[in-house]
């Protein structure tokens, strides 16, 4: 008898075994200028099946709209120590959550504004390549300007904005669907 890989076969479980060391779910220093907010989710298969053992990874400017890379580019100081950046993973439910602070709209060389957002990766196994998407705050004034978000059909522009918990205040919900009636808008860059 010989053992040979089936085309359904991925690599993983992974990221629980070589990363663990590298998560970080607490994004901006307790210290740190802003708004304190909180995200909790889950990432859901085509079935509405959790994932367990996917990796999201966060990227996001500073209550000024700064990435700390980028500070020579756009106004204003950055503020030591912000990171700018978590690594958060799912649960065995597919659940995930994260602290930091809400972003400030930041600013593009043509001078225009994009909206407050946050850049999410995800990797996951069964897939070759990280998937990026942004998700954004509800409410905002900046949200019918943005030209990314303006660039995604209107009828599912809502996968990429948070829910509010009218229960904990600063606290977002948002559901990662990966196929589906629901798919989140995930772009090609």
């Amino acid at each position: 008898m010989t053992l040979q890989a089936t085309t359904w076969q991925t690599v993983g479980p992974y990221f629980s075994i070589g990363m663990k060391r590298l998560y970080n779910s607490e994004i901006a220093h307790e210290a740190m200028r802003g708004e304190r907010i909180h995200v909790r989710g889950r990432v859901l298969d085509g079935d509405l099946m959790p994932i367990p053992d996917a990796l999201l990874e966060i990227w996001q400017a500073d209550a000024d709209g700064n990435y700390p890379r980028l500070q020579n580019v756009y106004e204003g100081p950055l503020q030591p120590p912000f990171r700018a950046y978590g690594r958060i993973p799912t649960d065995d439910e597919g659940y995930f959550a994260f602290s930091t602070i809400k972003p400030g709209p930041v600013l593009q060389r043509d001078g225009t504004k994009q909206a407050p957002h946050l850049v999410v990766g995800l990797m996951m196994r069964g897939l070759l390549k990280r998937l990026i998407t942004r998700i954004y705050f509800p409410g905002e004034t900046l949200n019918s300007t943005d030209a990314i978000l303006r660039a995604v059909e209107p009828a599912r522009r809502n996968t990429l904005l948070l829910d509010r918990d009218p229960a904990a205040p600063g606290t977002f919900n948002w559901q990662i669907h990966m196929q589906g009636e629901c798919e989140t808008v995930f772009f090609d860059f």
